[in-house]
């Protein structure tokens, strides 16, 4: 080797190790928050036996507070930056092991069909609604996403791929959680007032709770059929999150020229360009489980890896956020969730007269 090619090494080296120990003040700012989230969700796992407000929530929560006390200096940026992103989507790809496409098979085609239904048009209104109430684009499209699908771990999901803002993903989450912990203690009056079953009301749980240990705490109380049903409702709810995604991928050149921002040239758009890695790499992971070359012992700890990587990067999007921003913005993505969760409600229960679901 020559002294100019070792030369060149060694200062590639070098640059690596420095831009890796730049990283590190941040990671560790975002890990400490990620331990108290945790410990708090852990707390509420032993009194209630269920976590009502997970720990990717307290962490974005616990972001703000510590970002509305003390703005972390230029030190702590690479590494807050590289864990709300890079973090985020190693995790999105990692969420692919835990799903299998043949739930969708098991499920009956009536009910698969009328949840695709059910997602599209609950996406689509809640789109509406957001944009009405003057939201803008991006924001919109997480409340969508989050009210269709599956709550945090959507807008998590979605947020990326649409270049999303902190602030917008803040906003989306903080109010879409509360509203989840709601659902939560207030859906089964539905039982006796809209006059369900335990079947019916496992569907409607399924379709319009947010998080799955959401749905086992809604339906819990009900009956063990509500729960068997609403965790399988809210599974082939969960598999829209991919295939909704992809799309979302495919229109984000076009919403960033609608935005006024810079779109990819025609001429040279690939595939990769249009469909980012982790989500090829997500698609590829629940192929792989659904063919059974995932094994059923790998799928937890995968989940818990993508679990903590998602609340690592809650952590770090809760410290980009100025709360002030997010206090002027309250009131109508307040207004645009309870609306979109309304007509979820309805589309849902519709859906369940429709089919004749006994």
């Amino acid at each position: 080797m020559s002294d100019r090619t070792a030369a060149k090494a060694g200062a590639e080296g070098r640059n690596r190790t420095s831009a890796f120990t730049a990283l590190l003040p941040g990671i560790g700012l975002c890990l400490a928050i990620t331990v108290v989230a945790l410990a708090a969700q852990a707390i509420e796992e032993h009194v209630f036996s269920h976590p009502y407000v997970e720990a990717l929530v307290v962490a974005i929560l616990l972001g703000i507070a510590v970002r509305t006390a003390w703005t972390p200096g230029p030190r702590f940026r690479t590494g807050i930056a590289f864990s709300a992103k890079q973090l985020l989507e190693v995790a999105v790809t990692l969420l692919g092991a835990s799903l299998s496409l043949t739930a969708i098979v098991a499920s009956g085609p009536a009910l698969i069909l009328g949840i695709v239904a059910v997602v599209a048009v609950g996406i689509g209104a809640s789109y509406g609604i957001c944009r009405l109430l003057g939201l803008p684009a991006r924001m919109a499209i997480l409340v969508a996403c989050g009210n269709a699908i599956c709550g945090n771990s959507a807008i998590a999901a979605v947020a990326p791929v649409i270049g999303a803002e902190a602030k917008d993903i803040a906003a989306s989450i903080a109010f879409t959680a509360v509203l989840g912990v709601l659902m939560v203690l207030g859906l089964p009056l539905f039982v006796p007032l809209a006059g369900l079953t335990d079947h019916q009301y496992g569907v409607l749980a399924g379709l319009t709770v947010y998080a799955v240990p959401q749905v086992l705490a809604a339906t819990v109380p009900v009956s063990l059929l509500s729960t068997q049903v609403g965790t399988l409702v809210k599974l082939v709810r969960v598999l829209m999150l991919g295939p909704v995604v992809v799309a979302f991928s495919l229109i984000a050149p076009r919403l960033a020229r609608a935005e006024g921002g810079t779109a990819p040239a025609a001429g040279r758009l690939g595939f990769t360009k249009l469909v980012p890695w982790f989500i090829l790499g997500f698609l590829a992971l629940a192929t792989l489980r659904s063919l059974g070359a995932v094994p059923d012992m790998a799928t937890a700890p995968i989940a818990r890896i993508a679990g903590l990587l998602t609340v690592v990067s809650m952590a770090a999007l809760g410290l980009g956020v100025d709360v002030r921003v997010l206090a002027r913005v309250g009131g109508r993505v307040t207004l645009a969730v309870t609306g979109s969760l309304a007509v979820l409600i309805g589309i849902s229960l519709l859906l369940i007269r429709g089919l004749g679901i006994g």
